[in-house]
């Protein structure tokens, strides 16, 4: 495995990019094709290493939030979601969340004794973890059971779009990119590209509407609209804050793609809109 991953270093960003990509992508698709749990056990898995490497990032600006139990708070919330959706339990479940969230104030309480200077200040950290990571992936498992039963059609759709966009606006940006789109935040982004983006996946959720019946042409067209718009300021809200801490990305875990947070900030800010479309108009 070193010998592997030492010789995928030394090829060029684009070809390791290629290879995570086949491969995550061939996991993704599996793992939610296949059955609602192992839907469940990939996107826990990758919520929680989402929200572990943001609070680890957070810690690079000497910050204390609560990486452990925020996570857990987070993990919590997003199997919470998954039982109610699935097997169609009470909302008022909902109501153990806020009382297992207010052992947070008693353990900064004690830290405070201890190290920690400036408790509230780590105490919001803790829940910005929670809302900008685990919240969003928790509302996945709304859309993966709108039609009372597990599908995977908006989820997988909502995912070939947001790779269409990013990968449209990759190679837009690099053949014709010139016109910057905001650069004092992410100096790489241009209009050309996010035009290519939003091309490819204008076409792809066309393509998505003949395959798959949960939604139609214009519900697709729609959602694509709505990721290209929120997941580029997705991604620039990420770039904002790996500026503010001096980072050129969130972690070398995906090879070409950072980290978690590099690979799905443009899903964090667009899962919201999402399946509140889906929900209330869709």
């Amino acid at each position: 495995m070193t010998w592997n991953l030492n010789n995928l270093s030394k090829l060029s960003e684009l070809k390791q990019r290629i290879i995570a990509a086949v491969f995550g992508v061939a996991l993704i698709l599996s793992c939610t094709f296949y059955s609602e749990w192992t839907y469940f056990a990939l996107f826990f898995l990758i919520c929680m290493f989402t929200q572990l490497e943001f609070y680890k990032l957070l810690g690079i600006d000497g910050n204390l939030p609560l990486r452990y139990f925020g996570t857990f708070i987070g993990q919590l919330i997003f199997t919470l979601t998954f039982f109610v959706e699935k097997y169609n339990l009470s909302g008022d479940y909902y109501f153990l969340i806020w009382v297992i969230v207010s052992g947070v104030y008693f353990i900064k309480l004690y830290q405070y004794i201890r190290r920690d200077l400036q408790p509230f200040v780590n105490i919001a950290f803790t829940f910005l973890g929670i809302i900008y990571v685990a919240v969003p992936f928790a509302l996945l498992n709304t859309a993966v059971f709108m039609k009372a039963q597990y599908s995977y059609q908006i989820i997988i759709g909502s995912l070939f779009i947001i790779w269409a966009s990013d990968t449209g606006a990759y190679f837009a940006g690099r053949r014709f990119g010139k016109s910057k789109l905001f650069f004092k935040i992410s100096p790489k982004k241009t209009w050309e590209g996010s035009i290519g983006g939003a091309l490819l996946a204008l076409l792809f959720s066309y393509v998505l509407s003949l395959y798959f019946s949960d939604l139609n042409l214009w519900q697709w067209l729609s959602i694509a609209v709505i990721i290209v718009v929120s997941g580029t300021y997705g991604d620039l809200v990420e770039s904002l804050f790996k500026r503010s801490i001096r980072i050129k990305d969130s972690g070398d875990t995906i090879p070409g793609h950072g980290g978690f947070l590099d690979r799905f900030d443009s899903l964090l800010l667009s899962a919201p809109f999402i399946v509140a479309f889906v929900k209330l108009v869709g």
